[in-house]
């Protein structure tokens, strides 16, 4: 009996040998806890170089979505006969009408040759801003009262040439307008112009009516609208035309296009010979009898 319980008691102490022997190699095998990661020291250097740096989240900005981006419009072309409207505006409507061969080919002729001898054309001085040039084209005036534009004035001219006062007639029973007034222009070539403007002066009236007769050289009209006050004086993005006037063509004006649209003759690029254009209008005295 004694030599069983020793051997059982041999037994019990290896086992508990044994026992403390798994459980040091299960505490020296088992991984290490994770160690929460401190905030990084200032001047510690980028996060992606720290072996403990942390995923931030990323914060939502409201962005503001930016404009459109305006684009200039192309300017339109108007080249064929008819009755154009512009533009309806609480100033009225603008409207135009071209009616190419109002004189015919061989009549456009000679009758530029005509008026091209036989008119006094001259070339004043223009001024703008205080400074003094020569305007890029000849002028001669007609009519029984002066005119004045860009502080010009052209003198009284009762003396219409015969051809003119047919040229008028003629005008007046196609259009059903009357007019007293003309302003005769000539393109000498193609460095000859006429900036932007509009016929607005305070004799003319409002809303008056011109009546432009184009003889020679084909040169374009070009016309803009004015700009919406919103746009302070910007012209960029307002609509524009290109209306070419061929030799014999009649381009009549009406409504609210002076008050709304301006016109000018560009100059051009490549060679262009003479052009003659005459305007017929109405003029009013000034109420005061000064001409400004």
């Amino acid at each position: 009996m004694d030599s069983n319980f020793s051997f059982f008691q041999t037994l019990l102490f290896n086992g508990e040998i044994l026992f403390h022997v798994l459980l040091f190699f299960l505490f020296a095998l088992a991984p290490e806890a994770p160690v929460a990661s401190s905030p990084a020291p200032a001047g510690a250097g980028p996060a992606w170089r720290r072996k403990d740096h942390s995923h931030t989240q990323k914060q939502f900005v409201f962005e503001k979505p930016s404009e459109l981006e305006r684009k200039v419009p192309e300017a339109g072309v108007i080249d064929k006969p008819g009755v154009y409207e512009l533009s309806k505006e609480p100033s009225g409507i603008s409207r135009i009408h071209l009616i190419p061969g109002f004189i015919d080919s061989e009549q456009a002729d000679w009758m530029f040759q005509q008026l091209l001898q036989d008119i006094p054309w001259g070339q004043r001085t223009h001024i703008r801003q205080e400074v003094s040039f020569e305007e890029p084209r000849l002028t001669s005036w007609y009519g029984e009262l002066p005119y004045t534009y860009s502080r010009i004035t052209m003198q009284p001219n009762p003396n219409w040439h015969p051809l003119l006062t047919m040229l008028k007639q003629r005008i007046e029973e196609f259009t059903g307008h009357t007019f007293n007034s003309l302003l005769c222009n000539l393109y000498r070539n193609e460095k000859d112009s006429v900036d932007w403007h509009s016929d607005d002066e305070p004799s003319l009236g409002k809303n008056p009516v011109i009546a432009s007769l184009s003889f020679g050289a084909t040169r374009t009209f070009e016309m803009r609208k004015k700009p919406s006050p919103e746009e302070n004086g910007d012209y960029t993005y307002v609509e524009r035309l290109k209306i070419p006037l061929d030799h014999g063509t009649l381009l009549m004006m009406e409504g609210a296009t002076q008050e709304d649209w301006q016109h000018r003759v560009p100059k051009e690029y490549h060679s262009r010979d003479a052009r003659i254009n005459l305007t017929f209008r109405i003029i009013y005295p000034e109420p005061d009898g000064v001409w400004k």
